[in-house]
């Protein structure tokens, strides 16, 4: 059955590698072994700093990870609550849907971050100290508040994806599955999902890449990502050239690197497809 084409809106995520950017002279290899050479050849010939800034950043690189993983894990599931929501014909679940998107989308990131992790903090500062979960609320750690403010910021985005993916998927499907008899779930679940995530893929992927950039603003709340990192050694050392540079050639091969993962999972999942 034929399926029909839909634009899908997209973030600001990192270009995904086309078929005909392949090969040995593609532009992602032209970045990637440039990125790679440059930061060898500053290690080498100036290890102080480039070395010492690059020794410093590896656990950074792990607390940006741990952010960009649990922060995408729930934008996930937001997301695809929120794509099934938009597209529910109960016009109060869509109408609930369709006012998360429009107010998260409308809130700069760096705020949601503030207002969850300071201005929140002062509502939860009145509840009394009777279980573990009001504690943990009135003390909540930078870290789950980033990932917090993150996942719920892009799981607005990931609804949109979810949105368009689902609607890209032909009516047809849908009737040929009730009348055989599936419910309106495992409709959705094992016949339009399915075959809406060759299309969601792609976007997810972009998202996900613009995730991980848009994780060195929860430096600001002293969560020790990257960026942070980064700070701390300049501050010290005040070698601030350096170490922003060297900062800026991490975020550039490891982006590079999950583009190219994504960029495979895409291709594998066509490949399948295909056969």
């Amino acid at each position: 059955m034929a399926e029909k084409h839909v634009v899908i809106d997209v973030g600001d995520g990192a270009a995904l590698p086309r078929k005909r950017d392949r090969g040995l002279f593609s532009a992602w290899w032209i970045a990637l072994i440039g990125a790679l050479s440059i930061i060898s050849y500053l290690c080498l010939t100036r290890p102080d700093p480039y070395w010492r800034v690059l020794k410093f950043l590896p656990d950074g690189i792990m607390v940006t990870f741990q952010v960009t993983i649990l922060s995408i894990l729930l934008a996930l599931v937001l997301g695809l609550f929120t794509g099934l929501g938009r597209i529910s014909k109960n016009r109060a679940i869509n109408l609930i849907a369709s006012t998360y998107v429009e107010v998260v989308r409308g809130i700069p990131l760096l705020v949601q971050l503030f207002y969850i992790y300071f201005a929140l903090g002062q509502v939860f500062a009145n509840l009394p100290d009777s279980n573990a979960l009001f504690i943990f609320l009135k003390n909540m750690p930078p870290l789950v508040a980033a990932v917090i403010a993150m996942g719920i910021c892009y799981g607005a985005y990931m609804g949109e994806v979810f949105r368009a993916g689902i609607e890209s998927i032909d009516h047809g499907q849908t009737e040929a599955a009730r009348s055989l008899g599936f419910s309106r779930t495992q409709t959705m679940f094992y016949v339009i999902l399915p075959q809406a995530w060759r299309t969601i893929l792609p976007p997810v992927g972009n998202e996900f890449i613009a995730l991980l950039k848009d994780s060195s603003l929860v430096s600001i709340l002293a969560v020790s990502d990257i960026l942070r990192r980064g700070r701390e050694f300049a501050s010290v050392t005040f070698n601030y050239f350096e170490t922003y540079t060297m900062v800026a050639l991490v975020y550039l091969v490891i982006t590079l690197l999950l583009s190219k993962i994504v960029s495979t999972m895409e291709e594998r999942l066509n490949y399948y497809e295909r056969r």
